[in-house]
């Protein structure tokens, strides 16, 4: 979906647990470049080169990565698009979520018991996606970082994006804020819910009092349009409803 000049927000859906289940990474781009929001699970490079072709945007032009995190669903792809040939990727993450993006530690979701209660996966599920799944539970994709960021930098494209330092969903949780069309690049701190804007999932936050926290961060920004990574936009009278939300309401 086409939001403003210089941003989209992609779509993809894939199939997980004999259901369907859709991401929203961002694009931005301008003349010269083009920047990715996240990169979705393993195994999409070929749908997101189909939907940035939808957008007009040259596969070619992509040349930096943002990853707001280390969660499978973001870091999925990421090792695939890295072994393109011909790739020139320059790809950002928070220093916390460095070692885990690059596969030095467990991705901190995938402990043990995580790992266990996977494995009661329900039984219409396909042998082979059972076993392909449980693999890339105990075996992440990882990838690089070339350049860590941090809160308040700001990256120069697309007319400009403000880093936005929001843990609690991860140590090193970042959104993003595009200056030109008002637009917050939530991530995973905020989701969508039946139209409705809501905080973080409770059941993939570790610290969810500190994710709340971070919302209040979000008052600075004078805030037009929300894309969650998970639910997609969300219009309206934002900034009130993020204080709400940083109040536990």
């Amino acid at each position: 979906m086409h939001i403003a000049k210089g941003i989209e927000m992609l779509e993809i859906s894939v199939q997980i647990m004999g259901g369907s289940n859709t991401i929203y990474p961002t694009l931005l781009w301008d003349e010269e470049t083009a920047v990715l929001v996240d990169t979705g699970y393993p195994g999409l490079l070929s749908k997101f080169k189909e939907v940035i072709k939808q957008a007009d945007v040259p596969w070619e032009r992509l040349r930096t990565i943002v990853i707001t995190h280390q969660d499978v669903d973001h870091i999925g792809s990421l090792p695939d698009m890295l072994a393109e040939e011909d790739a020139v990727l320059n790809v950002l993450a928070h220093e916390l979520e460095k070692p885990y993006i690059e596969g030095e530690k467990m991705l901190l979701k995938h402990t043990p018991e995580a790992l266990a209660a996977a494995a009661m996966i329900p039984p219409h599920v396909p042998e082979e996606w059972r076993q392909k799944f449980l693999f890339t539970l105990s075996h992440p994709p990882k990838g690089r970082v070339d350049q860590t960021i941090g809160g308040g930098d700001i990256l120069p494209f697309a007319g400009g994006i403000t880093v936005i330092y929001t843990p609690g969903h991860s140590p090193g949780h970042l959104s993003l804020y595009h200056q030109e069309s008002r637009t917050l690049i939530a991530a995973d701190a905020l989701t969508v819910l039946n139209g409705e804007l809501h905080g973080p999932d409770r059941t993939a936050t570790p610290d969810m009092a500190l994710a709340l926290r971070s919302l209040a961060k979000l008052a600075a920004y004078d805030i037009d349009t929300v894309i969650c990574y998970h639910g997609g936009l969300y219009r309206g009278d934002v900034n009130h409803r993020i204080a709400e939300l940083a109040q536990g309401r």
